[in-house]
């Protein structure tokens, strides 16, 4: 009895000085880390193609794909393009269409409204920015809080002749946390587009 009540005792003052004295590093968790984004540096050039009846400006590090299939179909137009960010695997998708009356620009600008309307099952919020320019562009930006597949988007026109619609896609799940600082980045660039945007 009085073995075992030694050799008891003697564990618990091996195991109380091994502990004590361990150099083991205390492990914590940390929080989830994003890889960092090396940014290019900003600058522009002039977007002026004979296909769009437009000109805008855009970053260098960005280039124009034009549209050849829409759905296993001709686009309605052939100024259709995306605006694809080689570096950060994203695009804007450019859809303009001419306006043939007072009802076809009613239901152009409707349905800007609608496909927008359409992220509100994912988004936390959808804020609707009026746009008019200098240059006689007016329109509506739509900035898309939350898990949204669409972060940004937004259409101009003149009312009368032209209709352009444009959406941000990002080719990476959705997670605005980690897109955030890129979105960002490029949210710049897209209100460039718009400030800079003017009709031929």
């Amino acid at each position: 009895m009085t073995h075992s009540i030694s050799t008891i005792w003697l564990v618990f003052f091996l195991t109380l000085f091994t502990t004590a004295c361990s150099d083991a590093p205390t492990l914590t968790l940390k929080p989830r880390a994003y890889p960092k984004v090396a940014y290019p540096e900003k600058s522009y050039q002039d977007f002026k193609e004979p296909y769009c009846p437009f000109s805008f400006q855009y970053p260098t590090y960005a280039r124009i794909v034009k549209d050849t299939a829409f759905f296993g179909e001709k686009p309605l137009h052939e100024c259709w393009f995306d605006l694809y960010f080689t570096d950060f695997d994203s695009r804007l998708y450019c859809s303009y269409l001419p306006i043939a009356s007072g009802e076809e620009f009613e239901k152009l600008q409707q349905d800007a409204f609608k496909l927008a309307d359409k992220h509100n099952k994912k988004a936390n919020y959808i804020d609707e920015i009026r746009i008019d320019t200098e240059q006689g562009v007016s329109g509506f930006a739509f900035v898309i809080e939350g898990p949204a597949a669409s972060p940004f988007q937004f259409f101009l026109t003149d009312s009368t002749d032209h209709f352009l619609r444009a959406s941000l896609y990002f080719n990476a799940q959705v997670n605005p946390d980690s897109i955030a600082p890129v979105y960002h980045f490029i949210r710049e660039d897209i209100l460039k587009l718009i400030e800079t945007f003017q009709w031929n």
